[in-house]
Formats: structure tokens, sequence, C-alpha cells
């Protein structure tokens, strides 16, 4: 069950307008975080974000699987949304046994480098068009007071790098 202020965070990005693969990413962090704290392991990133997806769908958040998807992560997607609507308790049988096999697994798949790694494999796997236009659907949902504080941010990461590689440049010669 995912924990209440998740529930309410997604809630708040829904009535906000944003896409349901924002909502969705309030379970996938919330997955990262448990597999963090050593509530249970993983064996992939890709898995922990599969989790996570898997109880957004059963929140009833419209998370669509992508075209490419195979016929089983569409078949399991389906049962998951379907889930959402159902209202019949999960076997607390099943359950335990997921827990306890995840319990052996990983925490590595969570940790700062595997994500990085992960999402810059999979930014890559997309085109520039398709980057392009997640980022301008997201700026449009954003807000001003949004858009300033991601601009601030930016221009703070830049200044950042922009030093890192100055020193590093130095440091060569």
């Amino acid at each position: 069950m995912p924990e209440r202020k998740t529930l309410e965070r997604a809630k708040k990005d829904k009535r906000e307008g944003k896409a349901a693969s924002t909502q969705a990413g309030e379970f996938v962090r919330e997955e990262i975080e448990h597999v963090r704290e050593g509530k249970h392991g993983v064996r992939s990133t890709k898995q922990a974000i599969a989790i996570g997806l898997s109880k957004a769908r059963r929140a009833g958040v419209k998370a669509t699987p992508s075209k490419k998807a195979s016929a089983a992560t569409k078949h399991r997607a389906k049962k998951d949304t379907e889930a959402a609507h159902d209202g019949h308790a999960k076997s607390s049988t099943r359950s335990r046994a997921t827990t306890k096999a995840l319990k052996k697994e990983s925490t590595k798949p969570a940790s700062r480098s595997a994500l990085s790694h992960h999402a810059s494999k999979s930014a890559g796997r997309r085109t520039a068009a398709d980057r392009s236009a997640a980022a301008k659907k997201a700026a449009a949902t954003k807000g001003a007071a949004g858009r300033s504080a991601a601009a601030k941010k930016a221009a703070q990461t830049r200044a950042r790098n922009k030093a890192a590689s100055g020193s590093h440049h130095r440091a060569a010669h």
C-alpha cells in the first residue's frame, strides 16, 4: 500500500494538470526510497521502476504502457488498472512471499549512480524531438513561479559546472 503522502502528492500533480507519468513518478520515487532504506531490494533499477508504476496504476493513475512494451507488460498494466477498481484486497500470502523474495535482493540498483546510468540510457533511446516535446510540455504545466525556480537552478548548475571544468583545465596544464 502506498504511503499517504505519496497519494497526496500524486493527487496534487493531477489537480495541476500534470501528465500521468509525473503522477506515477511519485510512486516510483517512493519505491526507490524503500529500497534505499532497506525495506527490500531489487534485481535492477528497471524492477524498482516497474514496482512503482504498478503501485501507481493500482492507486488509479492512468499510466499507460509504451507502444513498444512487451505483451506481458501490457497485460500486467491492464490487470493493475483493473485492480484499482475491483476493490478486493491483495492476498496477504502472496504479498508476504513477494516481500520475502525482494528482501534477498540488492539495494545497489537504487543508488544515485545506478539511477543516473539508467536515465542516460533511457534518454539515449529517445529521439531529440521526443525529448524536446516532453520538455515543452513540462514547461507548460510548471507555471511562472516554477519556471523561474527552474531557471535559477539551471543557472546555478551551469555556474557550478563551469567552475568545475575551469579548475579541471588548470590542473591538466
